[in-house]
């Protein structure tokens, strides 16, 4: 892990449109848009800590993968998960995600692999052993985009 300042872009605050898109030419402007706005949906479930609002983006059938060897699966465990943890050590808490790639697979899956982490309540700057890289892969079902699988790892 390296020691590094924590970039400005990994500092408390509002989403920029500071990302970086990569894709094959393939995706739709429209599915681009509909992709990152589930990932802002979660951002914006995390800041008011809703368990609920987060594990509704997720499929019902949706794996996590988080270090350490933690697996979850399914929408409810991932609520369960989740509601533990903003009522206790993640309370109060934000969450930092910037897209660096977002790829569409086909017409009903998108690949995302952002820079993430988590500040702590009176935290403005990202810690480094808190840095994430993340991927997300979202399918489209009949009620719009879904989280299918997440996993992350320190970056």
């Amino acid at each position: 892990m390296s020691c590094r300042p924590t970039p400005s872009r990994y500092r408390r605050g509002p989403h920029h449109g500071r990302t970086t898109m990569t894709n094959t030419g393939t995706m739709h402007l429209r599915d681009d848009r509909a992709v990152r706005e589930v990932l802002h949906a979660l951002v914006a479930a995390w800041a008011a800590n809703d368990a609920d609002a987060f594990a509704d983006r997720y499929a019902d059938d949706a794996t996590v993968v988080l270090p350490g060897g933690v697996f979850h699966q399914g929408r409810e465990e991932v609520r369960r998960y989740l509601a533990g943890a903003f009522a206790g050590p993640l309370r109060g808490s934000t969450s930092v995600d910037e897209p660096e790639s977002v790829r569409l697979v086909g017409d009903d899956a998108a690949v995302v692999v952002s820079r993430s982490g988590f500040l702590l309540p009176g935290e403005e700057t990202l810690p480094a052993d808190r840095l994430r890289r993340a991927t997300w892969v979202l399918t489209r079902r009949d009620d719009g985009w879904r989280v299918a699988a997440y996993h992350n790892c320190p970056a």
